[in-house]
Formats: structure tokens, sequence, C-alpha cells
């Protein structure tokens, strides 16, 4: 499976270094003007750092993480990390804002149709399971006190934000990087991307979204602070009983999607905001999600299943982005 965005542009001779390694279950990669003074292994540990920080706090598949301790925990307030806070808080609120489309507390699903750390089922649960599991999902229970950091663990609420952790590792490492001084980079953790600055040549870093099952090319993206991220339904699924079963669960059902959308990209001065906001797009729907989207200016772009195609539908935000 290809990244739904990719670098697009050639090397510059000699003049780019190139990074890369392992989080959250994915692989990570900067391509960098390394800034005068800077070491290229400084650079590669600054950007693992801030990754690394992310995933010890947010990733459902470390044990001892801060979010499964928060998972385990008793009813009652808890104090958790700074970063961890600002990504739970941004997950509720466009919980809030799409009346559950879009919910941090989609865990117990998310176990249930196998996507999380427990091992995948080869059949689709039954009505009987979904519906205990839909029980414990509801994003109105958690509440927040922003002055100590703390959140309130109702009692068996199981957090995953599995859909925003990536996108705010984009932005993490991109903060690492200007802390060293770098001004040209692009950075891309799982396929979702944020550049700033240009190529040694002067041309922007520009990205091809590319359409699902390797059908071609949907658009090409100049990145200077700007990022991009997809959500789609070839990612990760399962078949079973003659259906596909994609990774992207809507909460209000406790079923996957099932819609004819494809992919949703979203173009966003924040990854944080367009990793989620291309699940919550996805989950809405092409109709709902494309009102959603055009009712906060949203750039995004969705591709549908038609026959033995694709077929592309684009905010006017998204298309002021297009490169020729």
């Amino acid at each position: 499976m290809l990244p739904a965005a990719t670098p697009f542009a050639p090397h510059g001779a000699g003049a780019i270094a190139d990074l890369g390694g392992q989080t959250m279950g994915t692989t990570w990669s900067v391509r960098l003007v390394l800034p005068p003074g800077a070491a290229l292994g400084r650079a590669h540990a600054c950007v693992q750092d801030a990754l690394d920080r992310v995933e010890a706090q947010m990733s459902t598949w470390l044990p001892e993480s801060d979010i499964c301790r928060l998972n385990r925990a008793p009813a009652g307030w808890h104090a958790i990390p700074a970063e961890f806070f600002t990504v739970l808080r941004a997950a509720w609120e466009l919980a809030r804002d799409t009346d559950g489309a879009y919910d941090p507390t989609a865990g117990p699903l998310v176990d249930l149709w196998g996507f999380g750390p427990r091992p995948r089922r080869g059949a689709a649960p039954g009505a009987a399971g979904i519906a205990a599991a839909r029980a414990r999902v509801d994003w109105r229970r958690l509440r927040f006190d922003p002055d100590a950091n703390r959140v309130w663990q109702p009692g068996g609420a199981e957090l995953d934000l599995s859909s925003i952790a990536k996108g705010y590792g984009v932005d993490q490492a991109a903060r690492a990087l200007d802390a060293l001084g770098a001004s040209h980079y692009l950075v891309e953790v799982g396929g979702e991307l944020r550049g700033r600055g240009r190529r040694p040549d002067g041309h922007p870093w520009r990205v091809a979204v590319e359409l699902p099952d390797d059908a071609g090319m949907a658009a090409l993206l100049a990145l200077d602070g700007l990022c991009v991220a997809t959500s789609g339904d070839y990612r990760r699924y399962f078949d079973a009983g003659g259906a596909r079963h994609s990774h992207t669960l809507d909460p209000r059902t406790g079923r996957p999607v099932r819609h004819a959308l494809a992919s949703v990209t979203v173009a966003h001065r924040a990854c944080m905001q367009a990793d989620a906001l291309a699940t919550a797009l996805t989950v809405l729907g092409p109709d709902a999600g494309m009102a959603y989207a055009r009712r906060h200016g949203l750039a995004a772009l969705f591709v549908s299943r038609a026959g033995d195609g694709f077929e592309s539908a684009a905010t006017p935000a998204f298309d002021a982005l297009r490169e020729e």
C-alpha cells in the first residue's frame, strides 16, 4: 500500500538530507536542508525523541503508556501530561462539533472489531457485542480541568487517539526541527505530512495525493507551512461475510462506515487537525462530510468509489491549493 500522500519532487544534488525511523507502529521520514552547524545525527535524535514522547503518552499498543494507564484508572480526576491533555481535548472538541461522528472514547469498538492491540477476529462481531461496546462509548462523559491538566475518567471509558496522535506526532517532529534551527523540511509519519520552506532549488515541497488502489494521482499540492492527512477504507480492513470491514468505525452505529467514500484528504495548518478531520469527514460520509467541510472552510478532497473507478469532489479551499 502506498501512502496517501508521497514526496513528489526529485532529490536536490547532495543538498537534501534524509532521515527515517520507526514510530507508532509505522515509519517516519524527514527530508531537510540542514541548518549551518547542525549535525545529521542530532537532527535524527531530536525527531525520534519527539515521536517517542507522543508514543509513550498516547499509544494503546504500549501497556504502560499514559493513555493505557488512564483507561485502566478508576472513576475520578486524573492528571495527565500536557501534550496528552492537548490532544485529548482537541479530539473531544471535534466530537462535540460533529455530534459524535468522531469520538475519542471509541476504544471498545476498536478492540471489538480487531483494529487495536488485541488479536484480529476472523468474523464481524454480533449485534449483542456491538451494543455492549457502544454502551461504553460517549465523549460527553469526559470532563476537563485545564488549570491542572486533569481529565475526568467516568469509569470504564477506553480512549483511543490513533486517528489524531500520528498527526500530532508530525507537528511535534516539525517543532523539534524548528528548535534545531531548520527552516526547510518535509516531515512524514505513516503517510501524513507537514512541509516548511523550500527545496534548495527554490521549488516547494510537492506531494502527490494518490487515488486508492494505485489508481493514479488525485491532486498535487505544495506544502509550505501546510499539512496533509488522508483517511481511507483501503488502508486497514478485513473481509468477512462477503463484505469489506474498514478500520474507520462510526461511533454512532458501532460499525465500519458503509458509504461509497474510499478516502478523504484534508490539508490544514496543523497536522493534528488534518489527521482527525480526515477521519471525521470519512465517518460523516460524502454528503454530510462535504457539507461540514464547506461550512467550516476546510480544504478537503473526497474520493468515492464509482463502478470500477473513482470520482473526486473537492471543497473550494482544497481547489485553491492545487498545483498544476
